[in-house]
């Protein structure tokens, strides 16, 4: 149990997320390439989430009953499969397809992750952990804006991108098989005991806040690069680097609510749900705050704002989840939870993209606002549970 585990498990986070949130930095290029409608931008996206969430019943009981190790080499791996798939897509209805395959592959990100850093995080520092560990989606999701959006700059296209990620999929793949050992599973590959975690006190409420969750933080990351473009007149790249600057802000923001969870008094389940708490109605604040801002400058400023509170969140959020269920179930509650972060983010974008085509990029956001309003509101009852 040492730091070293925890930098090992993060960096595999890094380069799944690339991969995977590179996806949400090219709705600008794609929509541009395929002559498609916001809409239909929110369609490729849910075709990612699709193939996510369609996998994580399957990842999440393979890592309790092979351990994380395979599982994990197995996802990065055709992770970079669905990388070059989307590269060379002739086509917006192939563009699907290798966005489901991507999404599929992506799966096995937070069971296993989850998992692992559990195994390795130091002793008194369990919350601390999951968030750097958490880092490593904001810093993957920062470098896939830098890398996709750099690449359209280029004589070689936004695609140059994808090719990128896949091969740095291939290096980390390699270096991951040989360092990190990992935990032994059950043996066995059994069907989660979704009735039994039903049952557990707390964890309801934390699936239910994750569907709202989920529909603010994917439909906020895959539409800031169109809103900044078209509603705000920025510049292609200076939309890129707001997208990375929300991943670098959101990872501030998980560092700064794991500590504070772990010197919260209390259970470690009634800490992270304050936490959350807090997270879910600063980032409602921080919506309007996107509402208001009229210009680039202003609008970067309060997408960094935001970024700090909605992006902030997802660590906090496994660790509060983690806390509610024994460790030998961790896989399959991460696969609950995660299906409704994902059915959040699966339902919700193709509603933003068609608000702003009708009406307006600011009704899309006011939407988000609610939802992460709810969210905190349906952790409420956690937070104040002294027995939690």
């Amino acid at each position: 149990m040492t730091w070293r585990g925890v930098g090992i498990v993060s960096g595999w986070q890094v380069a799944a997320s690339l991969c995977f949130y590179a996806i949400f930095a090219a709705t600008a290029a794609v929509r541009e390439t395929f002559g498609v409608s916001r809409t239909l931008v929110g369609v490729s996206l849910a075709a990612a989430m699709a193939g996510y969430t369609a996998m994580l019943f399957v990842t999440g009981p393979a890592v309790d009953g092979f351990g994380e190790r395979p599982v994990m080499l197995a996802g990065l791996g055709v992770l970079g499969v669905g990388m070059a798939g989307v590269a060379v897509a002739p086509s917006f209805a192939l563009l699907l397809v290798a966005l489901l395959v991507v999404g599929g592959a992506y799966a096995t990100a937070m069971p296993s992750t989850n998992r692992a850093v559990l195994v390795v995080a130091p002793d008194g520092n369990r919350n601390l952990a999951m968030n750097v560990k958490q880092v490593g989606v904001t810093v993957g999701s920062g470098l896939g804006a830098v890398v996709v959006t750099t690449a359209a700059g280029t004589r070689y296209g936004w695609r140059a991108g994808f090719v990128v990620a896949a091969v740095l999929a291939a290096c980390v793949v390699t270096v991951f098989a040989l360092t990190y050992d990992g935990h032994d599973g059950s043996g066995s590959l059994s069907t989660p005991d979704l009735r039994g975690l039903a049952g557990l006190d707390g964890y309801p409420a934390i699936v239910a806040a994750g569907f709202f969750f989920g529909a603010a933080v994917f439909t906020t990351t895959g539409y800031v690069v169109l809103h900044l473009t078209e509603s705000i007149g920025a510049a292609a790249a200076v939309a890129g680097a707001v997208l990375a600057s929300i991943q670098v802000t959101g990872s501030v923001g998980r560092l700064v609510g794991g500590s504070v969870a772990d010197h919260l008094p209390g259970s470690d389940v009634r800490a992270a749900a304050r936490v959350l708490v807090a997270q879910a109605l600063l980032a409602t604040v921080a919506f309007g705050g996107v509402v208001a801002a009229d210009t680039p400058l202003l609008a970067a400023g309060a997408f960094a704002v935001l970024g700090l509170f909605i992006l902030g969140f997802p660590g906090v959020y496994y660790a509060c989840l983690t806390a509610l269920v024994p460790d030998d179930r961790v896989g399959a509650a991460t696969a609950g939870g995660q299906t409704a972060l994902n059915l959040g983010g699966l339902a919700t974008p193709p509603v933003f993209g068609f608000l702003a085509d009708t009406l307006s990029y600011d009704t899309g956001w006011t939407l988000l606002a609610g939802s992460t309003l709810v969210a905190g509101l349906l952790l409420v009852g956690l937070a104040r549970d002294d027995h939690a």
